[in-house]
């Protein structure tokens, strides 16, 4: 629970009472291992289970909780008995007053945990350039950019980053149908986007692949690509740009121009990638070479037909090959230790390194991660694994068989939001409710992702991504504008301040500001955690107690000091889910 010290967290001071008194107790009397957990709605913020202590202390855990209890109680908590367990409430007047404290200090950055002056890197999407985004994979760069985005919220330095695969099979697929079809061997493409012009290309060039020579000839240029990088022929034509473009320039290329339409669609989401590492570049710099001889060098090192494998044999890796190819028969190196190659790059450069990854790359993972301590490393990543995103059946497809694209979705969610629109608001015009229309819509699709923990299956579903009144994006987003509205018409609010803290008295009031009061301890979990769902989750209760608090305390028909009082407090709620809709990637409106 604790987070250190950091005065922009409301419930810090509470956290660390807690621990250090209990703690303090606990050592006394020579117990260990117990540890303060989160109790049921009702019970106290904090509770401790006296269960294990009972062998210990020769007591019934019920004896224990009242005897300890007895003993605990300080400035900020309060203690509750309730059979084996301890359970500890924030008292109300110092959570208010920390709270209006908190919100008075940062204002509208509310939620912003101090800089802790480390440096991490989240690799996320990483899709190969050979085509448009499909909708299976969409919560890479949704979940990927939503977690740099609380991060930074956090007080890390992050940096975005997409490793590029520009140097597998497949983007030589892409490079030998563009250089050897023509638009009469193409359907015409669905839209007039580079990726997906593109696309046609790969497609084609893959059904040809059983055709004779097909793949022969693909496969010699990829060994003539891989040569050319180790022979330095890109770094030739850069410094000789009149020069004939060789092989490696002619991938770099096709390369750039798919990745080009493929960025703009993330653009369109809401995601920025900072920087786009390339496979290449492990070659260029001799970082794969470096890799290939150490691990040869490896006491796993085993060698079949003249390729190269770590032999983990010894690892708990069920109903799979326990051997880690490093190297082709041929010397050449694989996909994974160029990509290992990559992370002895990153990993070098940051404190804290993040990869979002599909639930179909987990094998994949524990060998990186194996093979990572057989090069000496200590410091790995992290790994974000998520389950893939479905349809219903017969939805987005507007022919049978057709793959759907994220570009599909974002149409679709962005037509479908223009239609909610145009029931609620007659009075704007065609292009406010376009404007609002995308806000809407791509808020609605990046949540109704973002909102579900990452390793629990997805079928997108219109009816929840776009209820005005349920979990979704719009709620939280009409919460916002609602509150904007409420200030716009007050003409002037005060900012919250500790003068309040006696006047806020009714139970829609402080339930209010406890919702608000978790969000900056939300950013610390989520950012230690990698779980981005739960600011998602903190948003929406933000949104549904400000909601209630609407509904039972009248705000600017409220008398004098109570009015000031409620307005600070609306105030409070746009900071706090401006806040929130910025980390998970969504506009805050001000009019919806």
């Amino acid at each position: 629970m604790n987070t250190g010290t950091n005065m922009h967290d409301p419930w810090e001071p509470f956290f660390n009472e807690v621990e250090g008194d209990v703690k303090s107790l606990l050592r006394e009397h020579g117990v260990e291992g117990t540890s303060l957990e989160t109790p049921p709605p009702g019970m106290g913020d904090l509770a401790l289970p006296c269960f294990q202590m009972a062998k210990k202390l020769r007591k019934s855990p019920q004896a224990i909780a009242v005897e300890l209890g007895e003993k605990l109680g300080g400035k900020n908590y309060a203690v509750e008995v309730k059979g084996p367990y301890i359970n500890f409430s924030y008292k109300r007047e110092e959570l208010l007053r920390n709270t209006l404290s908190a919100l008075e200090m940062m204002g509208e950055d509310y939620g912003r945990l101090g800089r802790i002056g480390k440096r991490v890197i989240v690799e996320h999407t990483s899709a190969n350039p050979n085509g448009p985004f499909h909708v299976g994979r969409a919560r890479n760069p949704i979940i990927g950019d939503s977690l740099v985005r609380i991060l930074r919220y956090a007080g890390w330095d992050v940096e975005a980053q997409y490793w590029v695969n520009d140097m597998g099979k497949q983007v030589m697929t892409l490079v030998w149908g563009v250089k050897n079809l023509s638009e009469e061997d193409l359907p015409p493409p669905e839209r007039d986007k580079v990726d997906h012009i593109y696309v046609r290309y790969y497609q084609e060039a893959s059904r040809r692949l059983e055709e004779e020579d097909v793949e022969e000839r693909i496969n010699h240029m990829l060994k003539e690509y891989e040569q050319a990088l180790e022979d330095g022929d890109l770094k030739r034509h850069i410094n000789h740009p009149k020069d004939k473009p060789t092989r490696a320039e002619e991938v770099k290329e096709i390369v750039e121009k798919v990745l080009g339409g493929m960025d703009s669609s993330l653009k369109r989401l809401g995601v920025v990638v900072d920087r786009y590492v390339y496979e290449s570049q492990v070659v260029v710099d001799g970082t794969l070479r470096e890799v290939i001889s150490r691990l040869r060098e490896s006491e796993r090192s085993r060698e079949e037909g003249g390729a190269y494998y770590l032999d983990f044999s010894d690892k708990p890796i069920h109903g799979k090959s326990k051997r880690f190819f490093f190297t082709r028969s041929d010397g050449s190196a694989l996909y994974t230790t160029r990509d290992l190659a990559y992370h002895l790059w990153k990993l070098s450069r940051c404190d804290r390194a993040i990869n979002i990854l599909g639930e179909d790359h987990k094998l994949q993972s524990y060998y990186l991660r194996e093979a990572l301590k057989e090069l000496g490393v200590e410091k790995l990543p992290e790994v974000v694994f998520y389950s893939f995103v479905s349809l219903p059946e017969g939805k987005m497809s507007t022919r049978k068989g057709r793959v759907v694209y994220l570009d599909d979705l974002m149409d679709e969610a962005v037509r479908k939001a223009k239609e909610e629109v145009e029931k609620r608001r007659k009075d704007l015009s065609e292009k406010e409710m376009d404007e609002i229309a995308h806000i809407v819509g791509i808020g609605a699709l990046r949540y109704n992702i973002i909102k579900v923990q990452p390793e629990k299956k997805i079928t997108f579903r219109w009816e929840d991504a776009l209820n005005f009144d349920g979990f979704s994006a719009p709620f939280i987003q009409y919460s916002h504008a609602r509150a904007c509205s409420i200030l716009r018409k007050a003409g002037e609010a005060p900012t919250p301040t500790v003068k309040f803290v006696e006047r806020y008295q009714e139970e829609a009031e402080l339930e209010l500001v406890k919702s608000i009061s978790l969000l900056p301890h939300a950013v610390y979990e989520a950012a230690k955690s990698a779980r981005p769902h739960i600011i998602a989750q903190r948003a929406y209760e933000i949104a549904r107690s400000f909601n209630e608090f609407y509904r039972d305390s009248p705000v600017l028909h409220a008398p004098g000091e109570i009015r000031e009082a409620r307005l600070a407090l609306v105030l409070s709620v746009r900071w706090a889910l401006s806040s929130a809709l910025n980390m998970l990637g969504i506009v805050a409106p001000e009019r919806m």
